[in-house]
Formats: C-alpha cells, sequence, structure tokens
C-alpha cells in the first residue's frame, strides 16, 4: 500500500480527479489518499503561492503527488504552483508521452509515438528578470552541468528501460554556443555511455518543424526547459487533442503527476470534461511506485474504451465515434473493459517496470578559472557608438582597455555599421593589453572611473577562461 497525495484543484479538477480514482481503485490500486487543498481558494485566502505551509509537509512526507489542474488568478503577484512545486521539491524531469489514436481520434500522424523529456527546474524559468534601462529588461538564462546531466541521464535510462530505440537531443547552440552548447556537449557525453541506443542532435527550429512534419522520426526527446514546455504541447496537440494526454515530473525524492491542460472553469460542474490526461498521469504514476500489473490494466481499459468509439464531445466525431458520454459515463466504461485488451491500438506491456534510480550527481574537479576581462553594461541615450566609445574610454585604468562595444549583443564600436539600430543598452568589454589576467579590484577601479565621470554602469559580468578556454560570447559581426 502506498500513500499518496491528492489534490483535485479547480475548475473541472474535482470532476476529472474523482473519475480519475475511481477507475484506478477498481482496477485494484493500492493506494491510501492524503487529500489536500490547493489553488484558487488558497490563493484567495492571500496565499500567494496557492499552498499552505501544513500541505507542503504532506507532499514531502508522502512524496507521490497527484493533482488536478489549478486556475492561478489573473494579477495580484500570484506564483505558478506548478513551477513552484517542480522547483522546491527538485522535480526535474517532466516527462510526457505523445501516442495517437488513430483512426478512433483524428489526427494528420497515425502513427506518432514521441516521448518529451524536458528538463524541468532551470533555463529560462529561473524566472531572473530585470529592467535596466528604460528601453531593455533581461531575463537570465541558466543552463548548469548538473541539470543537464541529470535530464540527459534521465532520457536515456527512460528509453531503456521502456524498449526505445533513440534519443534525440534539441538545441539552439548554433546561437547559445555557452548555454545551449552545454546541454549538447553533456548529451554527447552522456550518449557514449548508452551505445545500444542511437543518438542524434537537431537544432530546435529545423527539429521542431520536423516534430510537426514527421513526428514518426523520432522517439524520445530529451530538451531544455522551454523548448520542451512549448514542444509537449504541439506533440500532444498533433497527435489528436493536448487533452488527452498526461504528464510526470520526477526529482530524486519526490514526483508530480498530472493531466498537461488547464482547469477549464467554463466546463466545470457539467459532467462533459474528458478524464483522460489525468488518468494518464495516474497510469504513469502507478508504473512510479511499482503498481506495474494496474498501470497496465488501466491504460489497455482505455485504450479499448476509445477504440470501442465511448467518446467525449471534445473527442467525437460523426462517423468515427459511436456514442458520446460524460466524465462519469467515461470513467464507467473503462471500468467495465478492465481485464480486456484493445484490438486495433496496440496493447501495453509494463511488466518489470519500476522508478527509475539514478545515480545522484557528483560533482567534478574544479576547473582551473582564471579572470581575463569584463563586460561592463551602461545605460546611455545616446545613438552614436563612436561617441559612447570616446566617453567610456575615461573609464580605462593602467593596460585594462576598452577593446568592444555591442548593442543587443551586435557589435557596434570599433568598425560597426552606421545601419545598425541601438538601444540605450549598451555592452563595454574591456580586456588587458599587456597581461593575460585583471584582478577583481582593477574592475572596482574602472567602476570607480565610471562614477568620476558620471557614466551610468548597470551590472558587470566577468570574463573568465576555464582550464584555458575563453567562457563567454563574443559579440555578433566579431
Amino acid at each position: 500500500m502506498t500513500k499518496i497525495t491528492v489534490a483535485k484543484g479547480d475548475g473541472i479538477g474535482p470532476e476529472i480527479m474523482d473519475a480519475t480514482l475511481q477507475i484506478i481503485l477498481a482496477a485494484g490500486a493500492q493506494i491510501e489518499i492524503e487529500e489536500i487543498e490547493v489553488g484558487e481558494k488558497v490563493y484567495l485566502a492571500g496565499n500567494t503561492s496557492g499552498i499552505a505551509k501544513e500541505s507542503w509537509d504532506i507532499i514531502r512526507r508522502n512524496k507521490i503527488f497527484l493533482k488536478a489542474p489549478i486556475t492561478t488568478p489573473q494579477g495580484g503577484g500570484y506564483k505558478s504552483l506548478n513551477v513552484t512545486t517542480r522547483k522546491f521539491l527538485g522535480l526535474y524531469s517532466n516527462v510526457r508521452p505523445c501516442m495517437s489514436l488513430h483512426p478512433f481520434v483524428k489526427t494528420k500522424h497515425p502513427v506518432m509515438d514521441v516521448v518529451i523529456i524536458r528538463e524541468n527546474e532551470e533555463d529560462l524559468y529561473a524566472g531572473i528578470e530585470h529592467q535596466q534601462t528604460d528601453e531593455v529588461v533581461q531575463c537570465l538564462k541558466l543552463i548548469s552541468r548538473p541539470g543537464c546531466e541529470k535530464i540527459v541521464r534521465y532520457a536515456f535510462e527512460y528509453a531503456k528501460q521502456y524498449n526505445r530505440k533513440k534519443v534525440t537531443c534539441f538545441t539552439k547552440d548554433n546561437i547559445m554556443k555557452q548555454t545551449d552548447g552545454l546541454f549538447h556537449q553533456v548529451f554527447d557525453e552522456i550518449a557514449k555511455e548508452y551505445p545500444q541506443i542511437e543518438n542524434e542532435h537537431w537544432i530546435i527550429d529545423i527539429g521542431a518543424a520536423k516534430l510537426a512534419d514527421t513526428p514518426e522520426a523520432f522517439d524520445v526527446i530529451v530538451m531544455p526547459n522551454l523548448y520542451g514546455d512549448v514542444l509537449s504541447d504541439v506533440a500532444a496537440q498533433i497527435t489528436g487533442s493536448v487533452g488527452l494526454a498526461g504528464s510526470s515530473n520526477i526529482g530524486e525524492e519526490c514526483a508530480m503527476f498530472e493531466a498537461i491542460h488547464g482547469s477549464a472553469p467554463r466546463r466545470a460542474g457539467q459532467n462533459v470534461a474528458n478524464p483522460s490526461g489525468l488518468l494518464q498521469g495516474a497510469v504513469m504514476m502507478l508504473n512510479h511506485i511499482g503498481q506495474t500489473a494496474i498501470a497496465e490494466k488501466v491504460q489497455n481499459a482505455w485504450l479499448k474504451t476509445i477504440e470501442d468509439g465511448i467518446h467525449t464531445y471534445d473527442i467525437y466525431k460523426e462517423g468515427i465515434s459511436k456514442k458520446q458520454v460524460g466524465t462519469k459515463e467515461f470513467a464507467n466504461a473503462i471500468i467495465d473493459n478492465l481485464g480486456k485488451q484493445p484490438k486495433e491500438l496496440k496493447a501495453v506491456s509494463y511488466a518489470g517496470g519500476s522508478a527509475l534510480k539514478l545515480p545522484k550527481y557528483k560533482r567534478k574537479d574544479a576547473a582551473v578559472k582564471e579572470l581575463i576581462g569584463v563586460d561592463i553594461f551602461v545605460h546611455w541615450a545616446g545613438t552614436d557608438p563612436d561617441e559612447l566609445a570616446s566617453l567610456i574610454k575615461k573609464m580605462e585604468y593602467k593596460d585594462i582597455q576598452l577593446s568592444m562595444i555591442t548593442n543587443r549583443g551586435i557589435k557596434v564600436y570599433p568598425d560597426g555599421f552606421p545601419e545598425t539600430f541601438c538601444t540605450d543598452h549598451w555592452r563595454c568589454r574591456f580586456k588587458p593589453t599587456e597581461r593575460k589576467f585583471i584582478y577583481k579590484a582593477d574592475i572596482i577601479q574602472l567602476l570607480t572611473n565610471a562614477l568620476t565621470e558620471n557614466i551610468d554602469t548597470i551590472k558587470t559580468e566577468n570574463l573568465y577562461a576555464f582550464d584555458g578556454k575563453a567562457a563567454f560570447s563574443l559579440g555578433q559581426g566579431q
């Protein structure tokens, strides 16, 4: 018997959760349910995170969390409970299987069977943003080696356990050579440990186009957070409906299972919602806690029900579907099919499956880190880079000289183009001309000189070499 935490959520959440629990319990799931309140009521009671401390304690104690969709009120500084839960509990891996159910659910891709594995904690979703000038705001994209190693290894272990043949990596490392470049580098390193599994890398834009056009070319796809968020919804939709897809969020200690769709408040209380997405999350939960025979029974009964043409309104199609039913009736039909298998759709077999046990990340030996320059960002309302350079040169200290100015990443000094449009946000790079390294005291002196010259510095970024290799971007055009 496994004790799980359940949150029924908002909108259609209570209806689809009741249906999901009814199905898995009828199938023999060995679970004990502890329910908590999260979402809109908690938000509106004054808790901007949508969850009480006592609920956190329950989730952490039980470690398995089955959550229905919630409604986050607009405005008011309310935080996304999904994002908060993933970060606080270290749920680094988001897994979303996307399989077409042709010909019973309409799709242009009848043989699609793709699993999207998305890094879940970092990237732009770190949410670190600042307005720095009148015209420019920034969002920091954070990619860590531990984050890359954990998610890439999870993708290969998932492929190994579920007999998948290929793992594909999507990045944009032709542009973001440091951040996405690290993700790609780690993918290549770990792929060598799994010679029995084919591996490949695609640039995200052409990879996304290929996924939308020819999804049968892919098996398991692993991606950084933002790309995975977007493309997992795309993948789910082109199978036939986002409403049919579930997802798991896996960490080293805890795990959360859910549908990928929202709370659909306009459909609440009408007994029309399709519980399939949450049910798919529950099947993943059963597999995770080792109750694979129950998961298999539920999944095959669900496939049989879809195959029988018993459909909720969202997937009902004249000439394909045989009977339109409500939430409760759909759940009852699945229960009636427990123990049966589909005939046309491929039956599943989860025998021997269990939670993936990955080794904990081990920090590698530190590289030799050397400070070789500094980028100083300046707020300046002028438009002529040469005029700015003459001002910035007054900051120079000893042999630490201005080497470049960029605007929005484009080099505008020296030898910039007059056609380049410039905002009021300038990156001014200082590097030594007579020595290899600089000191942090040198940077302080540069900033002191800027203060003396009334230059508005807004941030600095130290330029480092690790083991002798420069670890920072150049200006485009350099």
